[in-house]
């Protein structure tokens, strides 16, 4: 393939996927745009300089995803991460936020979201969000199925807590699907 065609393939992807790839960041960030971004871009990079290998996937999303999760553990392990304190960013947020249909609930729900360790927060977005069954959740965390499990479980609880049951509802939850 020649290389006018291959940049021309990756940004044909890159425009049909590259936003929910950023919503997809933004979840797993905790509503920090900026971070969402650099993930993206990050894992955008990474895909290009294996586009031969990620055009002949069965799913290029889906290892489009696999790239950004693994981007945001990975980033969750460094140690200036852990000591950065973000400063809320009223230009970026304050106008994405006022355009949703409710505002308190979707600010409850991103700080519930980073209450969450790196990990239990990639289990519930890839498991609630994407809609992954335990299996591929696993894979794609590099995990045991039943670590995912757990993750969750603990994950679920603690949005219990800090939403209350009026936003996320205890239900039993059979033992095959979760």
């Amino acid at each position: 393939m020649r290389r006018a065609e291959r940049d021309d393939e990756f940004a044909e992807f890159v425009g049909a996927h590259r936003s929910t790839l950023v919503s997809m960041g933004r979840l797993l960030t905790a509503g920090d745009h900026a971070w969402a971004e650099d993930l993206v871009q990050t894992s955008l990079t990474k895909l290009y300089v294996s586009w031969a290998r990620v055009r002949r996937a069965d799913n290029p999303l889906g290892y489009a995803r696999t790239t950004l999760t693994h981007a945001f553990v990975d980033e969750t392990r460094r140690a200036y991460r852990r000591r950065e304190l973000v400063a809320e960013d009223a230009h970026s947020t304050v106008g994405e936020l006022q355009t949703a249909p409710d505002v308190d609930l979707r600010r409850d729900v991103l700080t519930a979201l980073a209450g969450l360790a790196p990990r239990q927060r990639a289990v519930v977005v890839l498991r609630h969000w994407l809609d992954l069954d335990v299996a591929e959740t696993a894979r794609l965390l590099d995990c045991t199925e039943g670590t995912v499990k757990s993750q969750n479980a603990k994950a679920l609880a603690h949005l219990r807590d800090a939403l209350g049951e009026n936003v996320l509802p205890a239900h039993p939850v059979p033992e095959e699907i979760r």
